[in-house]
């Protein structure tokens, strides 16, 4: 199959006609709305999973030190609401790697090599490991000794880090794309170092920050039920307890979401220089050390932040972690995105020529040609991905025009105000956390939980802003990412499945019907779990102790 027509089939280009954009835009569109809407369903359950399962380990760990009854009471009413979340999580998670051959087939057979290591080493390894010890958790009370079931406990906490741990390698990847290359023989990417993918700093990063939010949304959640149960003057004892531990690990793991949000913001400048533009609004790079725009509302037509409220030198040590380095801005970026296009169209040239030679009769021309084209591409073969970017416009990137490269270079800046909105609303519900974990914290030291009614509706109210946050915070790593669904490798226009837009539409149709249904179950579930509260729960050796012990009443 000729090079072009292996690296981006015609039924996927997008092309512009008067103005109007063609269906195969709609296909793009389609499919990338489809993966976001299951992706942020199915991220409303994994949070909660994460920092459920810790505070179950933390809790249970306590009752084993302790031997006191209402720690395992503790344990078990917390273990269920976890019970019914984890369900849910794995029901709605099985679908999302099903898409990757259904709706980005190019994308699996481009990258497959390097992106399905670390999915299969997930279910293999971790999804197995969580599952597995998930049941020891529900049914082992009777079955297991204290420190036997505590170690299931802490296993389903560690499977449950751990399968977060290889999902987030694959998508910092698809960030930060090291320790692979393209193989000009298979147009295929192939891993080149798998340590690297592994131990890549971006997804390292991504995987502390999104686990620390997790937690974070975890102890907001368990500080607003026990409040709640305060309120109506219920459970009171168990409530206080849970209050306790989440207001404490709540806090800590709060003031660890931005310590490592800095470190992500560092890498991204590093990484993703555009997207780091597009949060900030900068449109023009600024003398070193750059401003950070606290308020501002950016205008993508204009090019132009209006009525910006910028706190001097902030953004530069938080980028670069220097006076003297440089933020580019939106501007000078568009314009290195150019001579990049121009470098890709001739790594293009070359890949095609590679294959040409591959195909064609051997003979000392031919070979002469295919190692001058391997020459060049070992060159600049990294920015093949550029001329990608014009497959939405032209079928052959080496008869691009001007007025094509520079539209291909418009389109690697993202959409400007939802992420600058976005970036600060996620940035504000942090610092709120912080600020209701460190009151209830002090609370709880100074044993007055209950002694603020408006503080307690506070909290209960709380409840859904991690949410919030987190999903607004994949709104900034993945829409930010665009218009590479690899980060300058590959480019999302250029990874989708040859699908009609009525098809796609309709699996969007039957997927947020059926995980609305889903959300509705979860709902209706948990509250039904919540408002029956914690049961008596007596160990049968505790309770035969005791007969012995206390005499029955004649």
């Amino acid at each position: 199959m000729p090079a072009a027509r292996r690296m981006a089939p015609h039924s996927r280009q997008t092309h512009r006609r008067g103005g109007r954009k063609t269906m195969e835009l709609d296909i793009v569109a389609l499919s990338r709305l489809q993966f976001a809407m299951t992706a942020l369903y199915h991220f409303l359950f994994v949070p909660l999973t994460l920092g459920l399962s810790v505070l179950l380990a933390i809790m249970e760990t306590t009752y084993v030190m302790t031997g006191r009854q209402i720690w395992r009471q503790m344990t078990k009413f917390w273990g269920t609401l976890f019970g019914i979340n984890f369900v849910l999580g794995v029901a709605t998670g099985l679908v999302m790697e099903f898409q990757f051959g259904m709706n980005w087939s190019y994308y699996s057979y481009y990258v497959g090599d390097i992106f399905g290591a670390p999915l299969a080493i997930e279910g293999l390894m971790a999804f197995f490991l969580e599952a597995t010890f998930v049941g020891l958790f529900f049914f082992g009370w009777d079955r297991l000794s204290k420190v036997g079931h505590l170690v299931a406990t802490w296993a389903v906490a560690l499977g449950s880090n751990f399968s977060a741990l290889w999902i987030l390698i694959a998508n910092g990847w698809m960030q930060n794309p090291v320790g692979s290359a393209l193989n000009p023989q298979t147009t295929r990417m192939e891993i080149v170092s798998f340590f690297d993918v592994v131990f890549n700093p971006v997804a390292q990063a991504k995987f502390v920050h999104t686990v620390s939010a997790g937690y974070v949304c975890a102890s907001v959640f368990v500080l607003g039920v026990s409040a709640w149960y305060l309120l109506k003057g219920r459970s009171v004892e168990l409530a206080k307890r849970s209050m306790t531990v989440a207001a404490s690990f709540g806090l800590a793991s709060a003031l660890s979401v931005v310590v490592l949000g800095d470190e992500s913001g560092y890498l991204t400048t590093e990484h993703q220089k555009m997207k780091l533009a597009a949060i900030e609004g900068m449109w023009k790079t600024e003398p070193a050390p750059a401003a950070f725009t606290a308020f501002g509302f950016p205008d993508q037509q204009a090019r132009e932040t209006h009525y910006a409220v910028h706190i001097p030198w902030v953004m530069g040590l938080i980028g670069t972690r220097s006076l003297t380095t440089e933020i580019p801005g939106i501007d000078k970026l568009e314009a290195e995105a150019k001579d990049n296009i121009r470098q890709g169209i001739k790594a293009y040239d070359a890949l095609t020529k590679i294959r040409a030679a591959k195909q064609a009769a051997p003979n000392s021309t031919s070979q002469d040609v295919a190692a001058e084209a391997r020459s060049s591409f070992e060159d600049i073969g990294h920015q093949l991905g550029y001329a990608l970017l014009l497959k939405r416009y032209v079928n052959d990137p080496r008869q691009a025009t001007e007025e094509q490269i520079a539209q291909a270079a418009r389109d690697t800046i993202p959409h400007v105000p939802t992420l600058f909105w976005s970036f600060r609303t996620m940035v504000g519900l942090g610092m709120f956390f912080i600020l209701l974990m460190t009151v209830f914290f002090w609370l709880s030291a100074r044993r007055k939980l209950d002694r603020y009614p408006l503080l307690l509706r506070i909290a209960v109210l709380a409840i859904p802003l991690p949410w919030v946050a987190i999903e607004l915070g994949w709104v900034v790593a993945e829409f930010g990412r665009q218009p590479w669904v690899i980060e300058g490798v590959l480019p999302t226009a250029a990874a989708v499945s040859n699908l009609g837009a009525g098809t796609v539409l309709l699996t969007i149709l039957g997927f947020a019907t059926l995980y609305t249904a889903l959300i509705v179950i979860e709902m209706t579930l948990m509250i039904k779990a919540i408002r029956k509260g914690p049961g008596p729960d007596e160990e049968p050796e505790a309770k035969l102790i005791s007969e012995n012990l206390v005499p029955a009443a004649e």
